[in-house]
């Protein structure tokens, strides 16, 4: 499994959004400038994010986007499947189909894979962007 350039750019931009605060909007250029990240491609991320509902955004003079919850009510598995859908972290894991053997339901690597898949899920899961503003705001004191 391998997060992608894209994901990355979207936790970095949600991480930007949360530091302002819910409702507290940022318009699509900053948020670019800001994270270094290209301006169309930051759009494209955007995009993504709102129709999750990761993100709002705003229209007109004063648009741009904002978080939509809390940054504790917000995780790290969220903005990775967002962007880049469910997490599998072997083919045969998103379905029964895609095994070469035809045997998924009791083979012993699909287990034991999918029992990592699951730890790994709940571990990102439990990384909420409250925390890492907290942890950039740690680092960023020393």
């Amino acid at each position: 499994m391998r997060i992608t350039q894209e994901a990355d750019y979207a936790m970095r931009i949600v991480l930007a959004l949360a530091r302002r605060g819910e409702g507290i909007r940022l318009d699509a250029k900053s948020i670019a400038t800001e994270e270094n990240v290209p301006q169309r491609f930051a759009l494209k991320i955007l995009r993504k994010l709102t129709k999750a509902g990761v993100v709002k955004s705003f229209r007109g003079v004063q648009g741009g986007y904002a978080i939509s919850r809390e940054p504790k009510d917000i995780n790290m598995l969220d903005v990775i499947v967002a962007i880049d859908g469910p997490v599998y972290i072997n083919r045969c894991l998103e379905s029964a189909e895609a095994c070469n053997l035809q045997r998924s339901e009791h083979c012993a690597i699909h287990n034991e894979l999918g029992r990592v898949q699951e730890m790994i899920n709940e571990e990102m899961a439990k990384v909420d962007f409250e925390a890492l503003l907290k942890s950039t705001q740690k680092n960023a004191k020393l």
